[in-house]
């Protein structure tokens, strides 16, 4: 299977990719000229840049593109008055908005582009309404909350000319590189199974909706905070890290951990939308005679099997995510001292010769045994990112200035062409974790409809062909006020 060295995109990705893209034919294309107003023009030497999100990893990322030296953080945009106090005092020049709405009807014509760094379940429409007015956007991972929104941001990214790149770092690192160069070597055969895992969640998972009411800080605009999400009391400790745990904002430890993890398989096998899903749960004790099921919070603990369709008739990859502390077995191949990824996470990519591994973000990859990685000596065949993954930033930065449909676009690490697949098998796997346990009964109690069975994805169609309730999460209702924009 040939693939762009560049991208790694092989040419059923491609032919994949041609065919999802017609999908959104309703989408009216409008010129970055004709968005920008009279006067406008492309960027040049610098970027101007609007940061959402500029706290915690927003604030990294707002950084990151600074530091690329070829880019002005021009305006900072967060809800949270104490989480945007850093970015504020380091770029005392940019604009603060608390809403970004209001921040892009107002400064659209001085931004060239934006960074989203916000809570999962409002990236899609910050990312969207940036998009609309052509600007470019770099998104932190997961891309999105819903397979839908992933589907829609990808079209648009191609329909609006604009460059995107996720935040998933490691797909700029040598690592993924080396591990397409052995494969396409042949070192390890046919791949046909990927492990998958990770220690997290490091927040709580698996627990009941606190009952206690608190008062708003007075920092935070809680109703901004909330955007696409269902109105409900404030609560300590969700804001600013613990909503990952909850499926009404965040996408649990898959979530937030599969693009970085998941990425290098995807990226080798050159993987597109898996055909099958299946999983189980970890569940929590309530008491000692009792075990607790809260249909809000995702699981403590989740083992899930993907499946992608072979080529040319032959078997299809079996993909395995593990996370929570579950691990796969050991590889007999791996020395009894060795660590297995990096310990908490890591991946295995199995083949009809031979397996591969590494860590968090595809770094250290080693052939196993071990012994191997030393021994053989592969080519070069794909050209590196300067920095590796601390070079993610100023990769878009610098196909931002140069535009979309240039050398340094097509070059770009994660683009929605990739990211948005990839954001779609992650999500995939929560959409099979949250089908299993969904309806409640009248006496309280609740029953597994969806649980012990295989789901069937029809990936172009965005659906489950065998188990309609699963459905229901393939897109999410957005509270009252709030769109997409589609």
């Amino acid at each position: 299977m040939k693939k762009d060295q560049l991208t790694g995109i092989s040419s059923t990705r491609r032919n994949f990719l041609k065919t999802t893209a017609t999908a959104l034919a309703g989408f009216y294309f409008v010129p970055r000229n004709v968005l920008g107003g009279p006067g406008y023009t492309a960027p040049s030497d610098m970027l101007r840049v609007a940061g959402i999100g500029v706290g915690g990893m927003g604030y990294n990322d707002v950084k990151g593109v600074h530091n690329s030296g070829k880019a002005n953080i021009a305006f900072l945009c967060d809800v949270d008055d104490r989480r945007a106090a850093q970015s504020r005092k380091d770029y005392p020049k940019a604009k603060y908005y608390k809403d970004y709405r209001e921040m892009l009807e107002k400064e659209h014509k001085n931004i060239d582009a934006v960074t989203v760094s916000t809570p999962d379940h409002n990236h899609a429409v910050q990312a969207m309404a940036a998009m609309q007015l052509g600007k470019h956007v770099y998104v932190q991972k997961p891309l999105t909350h819903d397979i839908y929104e992933a589907r829609m941001l990808t079209k648009a990214a191609e329909d609006y000319k604009v460059v995107t790149q996720m935040g998933n770092q490691g797909s700029s690192g040598d690592g993924v590189r080396q591990m397409i160069e052995w494969y396409e070597a042949g070192l390890i055969g046919e791949a046909h199974t990927v492990h998958c895992w990770t220690d997290r969640p490091v927040w709580p998972q698996g627990i009941p909706w606190p009952q206690t009411q608190v008062s708003i800080p007075t920092e935070l605009d809680w109703d901004l905070w909330l955007g696409t999400a269902p109105n409900r009391n404030y609560v300590n400790n969700l804001v600013p890290f613990n909503w990952r745990g909850w499926w009404d904002y965040g996408t649990g430890a898959l979530g937030d951990m599969a693009c970085h993890i998941m990425e290098p398989p995807f990226r080798v096998l050159g993987l597109g939308y898996p055909t099958e899903a299946e999983c189980s749960v970890g569940s929590v004790y309530v008491d000692e005679f009792k075990r607790g099921y809260f249909p809000e919070s995702c699981p403590p603990s989740s083992s899930v099997t993907l499946r992608f369709a072979g080529k040319d008739g032959k078997d299809g990859i079996k993909f395995h995510w593990m996370d929570g502390g579950i691990q796969p077995v050991r590889p007999e191949e791996l020395g009894p001292n060795e660590m297995m990824g990096d310990g908490g996470n890591g991946v295995i990519i199995e083949g009809t010769k031979g397996k591969m591994m590494a860590s968090t973000y595809g770094r250290d990859p080693k052939l196993l045994p071990t012994s191997r990685t030393e021994e053989v000596d592969v080519p070069k065949t794909i050209p590196r990112v300067e920095g590796g993954d601390k070079g993610h930033y100023a990769q878009w930065v610098q196909a931002c200035i140069a535009g979309h449909g240039s050398k340094e676009f097509h070059n770009l690490s994660s683009p929605f062409a990739i990211a948005g697949p990839l954001t779609e098998s992650v999500l995939m796997g929560n959409l099979a974790i949250r089908s299993q346990d969904i309806r409640k009964g009248q006496d309280g109690k609740y029953t597994y409809p969806g649980r012990n069975i295989k789901l069937v994805w029809d990936g172009e169609n965005m659906k489950v062909t065998n188990f309609d309730e699963a459905n229901q999460f393939v897109k999410r209702t957005y509270r009252d006020g709030w769109t997409l924009g589609v």
